[in-house]
């Protein structure tokens, strides 16, 4: 998506509203920073704004994506690359959580062998060193159960 593109066209519809920033944002129920970084391009309006921004101006929200006026020809056309680019984003969106939350397991593992390695030996300390270990143990199954959970969450919004 074009992002710079999609901003110029927002920052034209508001100025033909005769709305400047803060007062769009108020309307919305966000800053006027952050209708400036959607007219900028740094980022996109989330679904819900796009939405609001839809009915204020009276364009569809795919005229929003597409960051123009759409005729009736390029209105299916534009559907159907801005949906095909939305789906790509949201595959990228969530190969990456996948990665993050894979690593975030291994790590927590590590950590709670690292831990159970280096406790002190001694007898002295055997009931001590055995509640640590349960204690560590039961620590990284509870994290490695939520990391889980989300991977599988995550899988199952994105329809796989």
């Amino acid at each position: 998506m074009d992002t710079v593109r999609i901003g110029r066209f927002l920052k034209e519809l508001r100025k033909e509203r005769g709305l400047t920033q803060e007062q769009l944002g108020e309307k919305l129920g966000v800053t006027n920073k952050t209708v400036s970084r959607w007219e900028t391009g740094n980022y996109l309006p989330p679904v819900e704004c796009l939405s609001m921004l839809s009915d204020l101006y009276g364009f569809t929200i795919n005229e929003l994506v597409a960051g123009e006026r759409l005729d009736t020809e390029s209105f299916s056309q534009a559907a159907e690359e801005n949906l095909s680019m939305a789906l790509e984003e949201n595959e990228k969106r969530r190969r990456s959580t996948e990665k993050r939350l894979l690593t975030m397991m291994a790590l927590s593992t590590l950590i709670a062998m690292a831990v159970i390695l280096l406790i002190p030996g001694g007898s002295s300390f055997a009931v001590r060193k055995l509640l640590i270990i349960v204690l560590v143990v039961v620590l990284a199954s509870i994290g490695n159960a939520a990391e889980l959970v989300a991977l599988l969450l995550n899988k199952e919004g994105s329809g796989k």
